[in-house]
């Protein structure tokens, strides 16, 4: 679980969590204060003692009472915490730990704002050993129980780092020796090496616009996932988390 020492900002107040595995890694994780558990009589056989040993208040609710609670079973899955917003570490503490040789990858969105896509993305991160996703503040949503339960748990490890300004962010890690590659995922791009290097800061764009001409301006090189050159109807371009995952991949496959 997640432990700093320097500066910290924080996802202000209580937070609600839905989902099977997001609840259990989130019940599973010391930094968080839980105040309830609210769960259905049908899966109530999951929970252990253990686990809920320090939620201050459980709920278990027929499937009706459920309904009129938090809606619909597709969106909860039978389990709903509410608990603390998790505190997340400033930029310098990122930095100070990729000096450290800790950090070799670090995810960041240029106006990315899809909960589903962002939580996909954090979910990706967590299989293939990246701990940071950075965003902006002006064009990122706080973290929400969409995003959490598209990450199914990665939350309580990656962090999701909000920066006021993208460009200086980039800047500073080149100063720490990242290299900066911009992933274009609507393949007007395309390097056939598609090599992510050993340390490196990878920056994905919204879907449809893409990374913006200040970002691209900033980016050692752009890369292009290559793709199959027959298909016999045009598709324009990979999902985001999509792209992500396979970028992430052949970084992990490199270096692990």
């Amino acid at each position: 679980m997640k432990f700093f020492k320097q500066k910290k900002t924080k996802n202000s107040g209580i937070t609600e969590i839905y989902g099977f595995h997001s609840v259990i890694a989130a019940l599973n994780n010391n930094n968080r204060k839980h105040q309830k558990l609210a769960i259905s009589q049908t899966h109530k056989s999951i929970i252990t003692r253990k686990i809920i040993q320090n939620v201050k208040e459980i709920l278990v609710l027929s499937n009706k009472e459920m309904f009129k609670l938090y809606g619909g079973e597709n969106t909860h899955q039978g389990i709903v915490l509410t608990t603390s917003s998790l505190i997340q570490p400033d930029l310098n503490v990122i930095l100070d730990e990729s000096r450290n040789k800790k950090i070799k990858i670090v995810v960041m969105l240029d106006q990315v704002t899809d909960p589903n896509n962002i939580g996909s993305i954090m979910r990706s991160c967590i299989l293939f050993n990246c701990k940071t996703v950075i965003v902006s503040k002006d064009n990122a949503p706080d973290i929400t129980p969409s995003i959490a339960k598209a990450a199914s748990g990665a939350l309580e490890v990656v962090n999701y780092v909000k920066v006021t300004n993208l460009s200086n962010a980039i800047r500073k890690f080149k100063k720490n020796n990242f290299w900066v590659c911009g992933l274009d995922i609507n393949n007007n791009h395309l390097d056939n090496n598609f090599e992510i290097p050993n340390k490196c800061l990878l920056i994905l764009g919204a879907e449809g616009k893409g990374l913006r001409k200040l970002t691209k301006k900033e980016c050692d090189r752009i890369i292009s996932i290559p793709m199959n050159p027959n298909l016999i109807f045009q598709i324009d371009s990979l999902n985001i988390s999509n792209a992500c995952s396979i970028a992430l991949y052949e970084h992990f496959k490199k270096n692990n």
